[in-house]
């Protein structure tokens, strides 16, 4: 982290935990240019240290007094004990990015008091780096609060130039394993491996490397440093320093990462695997989702949960042609890990947590930007973005509903903003058009809700400088029904978070339907129901899965008789029907869509009208491919080829996607011109460029790109 960190141009402080024994460890730190070291045993920077180590309490108190000289912009952390007492610190709110590992990694794990405390973690973080998307996927799942700041910082390996490893087996086999010592990494029966492949005549050494001896027993510590030292076959090279270590392995044949199914099973990655791929050698490790999603189904080299199997995988590795297919397939996959790689990703990062500062905008004199509504869901990544613009200042008017407010509160941002930007176009636009002052801009944001309203007639449109729709569509009806001026009503759409969405596919998405909220009754889920079936006339193994907040639970659905007759009338279809009552999953209405969208391969769209919906739109993000029923409008925000007249049309389209094999090319297509229409980092540009220079939007309708699929 500190080397990539550095790499992507930052200067770094790594503040040392323990006093220095030997400069094994430090070697990289000390030729990186821009890292300094801070000592604080050596520089006495803190009385009644102990001998094993600065405590978390301590490192806490020792991070916030270094930062109080250096003024840091971001502060990273590791170690759930640490990182919870930093949360808790508000001297570093919202600059900590927080590398998760040693978090409960089973649900039966996560008891409240864990929840609690990654809770308050990610709410003080700016990101929540982890190293695996199975870790991120299962954070996101289980802490609300994860969601959008959780982000990928896989493993980095940092191979020295010109170290490789031999490129094909040998006599004898050597094998390494380079580690910590404990018995869920199976390192006594590693020990065992060169007597099981001289029983097959396979002679074998292994190469052993590491000294961190996780204390256990006394017992087992004592076992396993006998069979270090004393079993005929195994060398054991101690401690070595990361560049010593690689150029030992790469006199190896074979790398080693099996351990022991609990821990196998978990949500990280052992950076040994990339590390030994880096060197060119094939690896021998469990057959676990993640490690077929990094390698493949078919990697030749996957062992089971006994010695056995290890063996069985070792004796294939004798194998030239199967060696050489192995040793391609991991070397592929550690191109991922490369500190290059590492520094490309935490370039993007530090971009989005420190933007460059708007043309037209001074630190001197920056621009005051008062934003006010009851409900921020749909702005908040704008609102984020803004926060961040050096030159800009951001302050909230959070209202407690769409009448309720602090009037006193409201009045002092009315009369210190240069800009007010009304989220949604109800009795917050209202009261900021009422108190405007001269040479202030009053921007308004207008949903489908608020059209139909009696707020929009109310409203000085003299006093507002633009109506902001998010589609072509509903920015002409408002020009008609609100009788607006076409000079004051501007496009610009919503936005979709691409690079969260963007996850690997489960097996099973491309026969999975997805439909995210069916409430109001307007959404129309019975004619997704008119899909499903009409699929399953073709294959049974279509589904359907609703992500949404059921009809109860918005009182203003449930008190409608109409709305109420729907959907009864519709439940009542799904469990009445043997087609559709086993192929109907509901999940629970939470901000976990980029982990539900992975087994999703189809987003449906059935609605009678929308203003955008935004669902099949992040569906495609998702790398899944939306399904949109031709409601009015929708040709100015999907691309033709995604558009249907009737369900029936609909499912002919997916299934003859499906069917015919063309299901990654279409999402590829799908996710590219959402990219290039809605992706937040366009959607933000575009906000900056009106909010800053007034600067109103070309068009709205998205880019074509890629060919039909219908």
């Amino acid at each position: 982290m500190t080397r990539a960190l550095a790499a992507a141009g930052c200067e770094v402080t790594l503040v040392l935990k323990a006093p220095v024994t030997t400069d094994r460890m430090l070697e990289p730190f000390l030729e990186t240019p821009g890292v300094t070291l801070r000592r604080p045993y050596e520089e006495q920077l803190l009385a009644d240290v102990g001998p094993r180590g600065l405590t978390p309490e301590q490192a806490v108190t020792l991070l916030t007094r270094l930062d109080a000289d250096s003024a840091f912009d971001l502060v990273v952390v590791r170690g759930r004990r640490l990182s919870v007492l930093a949360a808790h610190e508000s001297q570093l709110e919202g600059r900590l990015w927080t590398y998760l590992a040693d978090i409960p990694q089973r649900v039966t794990d996560l008891v409240s008091t864990a929840v609690s405390e990654l809770t308050d973690i990610a709410v003080a973080s700016r990101f929540l780096l982890c190293p695996t998307g199975h870790m991120r996927d299962f954070l996101e799942s289980n802490v609300p609060a994860a969601c959008g700041k959780s982000v990928l910082f896989p493993p980095v390996t940092a191979v020295p130039a010109g170290v490789a490893a031999p490129g094909a087996p040998g006599r004898p086999l050597r094998l390494v394993y380079a580690g910590r010592f404990a018995p869920r990494w199976n390192t006594l029966e590693l020990t065992e491996l060169p007597e099981a492949l001289s029983e097959r005549s396979i002679p074998a050494e292994l190469h052993v490397i590491g000294d961190r001896m996780q204390r256990e027993s006394p017992d087992w510590d004592r076992r396993v440093t006998k069979a270090l030292q004393e079993t005929p076959g195994v060398t054991w090279h101690g401690g070595q320093s990361r560049a010593a270590a690689l150029r030992l392995a790469s006199d190896c044949h074979v790398g080693l990462a099996w351990r022991s199914p609990e821990l196998a099973a978990g949500l990280e990655l052992p950076v040994t695997v990339p590390e030994f791929g880096a060197l060119g050698l094939p690896v021998v490790l469990n057959h676990t989702p993640m490690h077929e999603e990094l390698l493949g189904a078919d990697y030749p080299l996957f062992a089971g949960d006994d010695t056995e199997s290890v063996v069985d995988a070792l004796t294939l590795a004798t194998d030239p042609r199967v060696y050489t297919w192995a040793a391609q397939r991991c070397a592929q996959a550690a191109e991922a890990f490369t500190l290059e790689r590492a520094a490309e990703r935490l370039r993007g990062y530090l971009g989005l947590a420190f933007p460059p500062a708007p043309v037209g905008t001074s630190a001197q004199r920056p621009l005051k930007v008062a934003i006010a509504g009851h409900d921020f869901t749909f702005f908040a990544g704008i609102i984020e973005h803004l926060s961040a613009l050096p030159g800009v200042e951001v302050r909230l008017d959070e209202w407690e509903s769409l009448h309720s407010h602090d009037q006193y509160r409201s009045r002092e941002l009315a009369s210190w903003a240069d800009v007010v930007i009304c989220e949604w176009c109800g009795p917050n636009a209202l009261f900021y058009a009422r108190y405007k002052r001269r040479g202030q801009r009053l921007l308004v944001r207008l949903h489908r809700f608020e059209l139909y309203a009696e707020w929009p007639r109310k409203l000085d449109i003299e006093q507002v400088d633009a109506i902001i729709c998010a589609s072509p569509r509903y920015a002409e009806l408002t020009r008609e029904r609100a009788e607006w001026p076409a000079s004051k009503v501007v496009v610009v759409p919503n936005w979709v978070d691409v690079d969260q969405l963007d996850r690997p596919k489960l097996a099973g998405a491309s026969h999975t339907l997805g439909m995210l909220g069916i409430t109001p009754s307007r959404k129309r889920v019975d004619r997704a129901l008119d899909v499903l079936e009409e699929l399953r006339r073709h294959d049974q193994r279509y589904t359907l899965a609703i992500k949404s907040k059921q009809p109860w639970e918005h009182w203003w659905v449930w008190n409608r008789p109409e709305e109420r007759a729907y959907y009864e009338r519709t439940y009542r279809r799904i469990q009445r029907s043997q087609t559709l009552t086993d192929s109907v999953v509901f999940d629970p209405f939470g901000p976990d869509t980029a982990v539900w969208l992975r087994r999703v391969g189809f987003v449906l769209s059935t609605s009678d009208d929308e203003s955008f919906h935004r669902a099949p739109a992040e569906g495609a993000a998702s790398g899944g491919v939306p399904v949109v029923l031709s409601w009015p409008g929708a040709e100015a925000i999907y691309a033709p080829h995604w558009l249907h007249d009737t369900p029936a049309e609909m499912a002919a389209a997916i299934h003859a996607i499906v069917s015919e094999g063309r299901f990654d090319s279409a999402r590829r297509v799908a996710q590219e011109e959402i990219r290039a229409s809605y992706d937040l980092r366009r959607v933000r540009s575009l906000w900056t460029e009106l909010i800053v220079n007034a600067t109103v939007p070309e068009g709205g309708a998205p880019e074509q790109t890629g060919t039909a699929t219908r």
